[in-house]
């Protein structure tokens, strides 16, 4: 998947250099059409038309759709200062399936990210897919199962369940969840592991030690705490945790990006 995406970007790039396809069809609130379905995008600011840019796909919450994302200050206020290219997919009903492997929206997600493929020119090296609430499980579901070779999830309080078989995995994961959530419950582990939330990927990555990093912040109001597993046979973890609830925390997604980006972690 991730080759072709390349492939595509190469053979597109003279021509929307040139024309500046993104500019025509759509772009912000007017959605993309993939077959019968629909996407958003949105473009970082200050971008100068050519350089080849970081993908965030972000899967909406249930009752929401894309435009949601693409308006939405701390996701599209996060990749509009950070040079990101945001992509924001439709769910069918306003919703997500992705309870089973049996789902139509993995490669829905896929023809998504081909189409941004032939209309921007995309780092291949550098996407990342995100989600909230049932858009976090949709996010953890898609990893889990398209053979596109994500460089990150970035899973916001929805997760799907911890005992999945997934064939695939992307290179790291980080989540965030909140211990009072009771929209999509904190999942507690076994004698009330508050690491279980990233089990699935431990087990997958072989980590053994969980690695404290300590409290952070962006906002007064809401303090999060850190733990990473680095010591895996393969790929990265990171769970952050807050005593809040069933929300996307204030300077999550702009830190995790900064992060991945090698940049000094700043908000908003």
């Amino acid at each position: 998947m991730i080759y072709r995406l390349l492939a595509l970007f190469l053979m597109s790039a003279s021509v929307a250099y040139a024309m500046g396809p993104w500019r025509d069809d759509c772009h912000g609130d007017t959605a993309c059409q993939v077959g019968d379905r629909s996407y958003h995008v949105l473009e970082p600011d200050g971008w100068d038309g050519e350089t080849p840019l970081p993908v965030l796909m972000h899967f909406h919450g249930w009752a929401r759709q894309g435009t949601v994302v693409v308006n939405h200050e701390r996701i599209a206020g996060a990749t509009k200062l950070r040079g990101v290219l945001l992509v924001a997919p439709n769910g069918l009903g306003k919703s997500w399936d992705f309870w089973t492997s049996d789902t139509g929206d993995v490669p829905f997600a896929d023809a998504v990210l081909e189409d941004v493929a032939k209309r921007y020119p995309i780092d291949p090296d550098r996407i990342y897919v995100s989600g909230y609430s049932y858009g976090g499980a949709m996010a953890w579901r898609y990893v889990c199962q398209s053979g596109n070779d994500t460089a990150a999830l970035l899973g916001i309080a929805g997760s799907i369940r911890q005992t999945e078989d997934c064939p695939q995995a992307p290179a790291e994961v980080r989540h965030v969840h909140g211990t009072s959530d009771t929209v999509m419950d904190f999942p507690l582990g076994p004698g009330g592991d508050t690491t279980y939330p990233v089990a699935l990927w431990r087990q997958k990555f072989g980590c053994d030690t969980a690695t404290p990093r300590g409290d952070w912040s962006v906002v007064p109001i809401l303090t999060l705490s850190r733990v990473e597993w680095t010591d895996c046979t393969q790929g990265r973890v990171a769970l952050d945790t807050h005593p809040g609830g069933h929300f996307i925390p204030h300077g999550w997604v702009g830190r995790q990006l900064d992060e991945l980006l090698g940049r000094e972690p700043t908000y908003p």
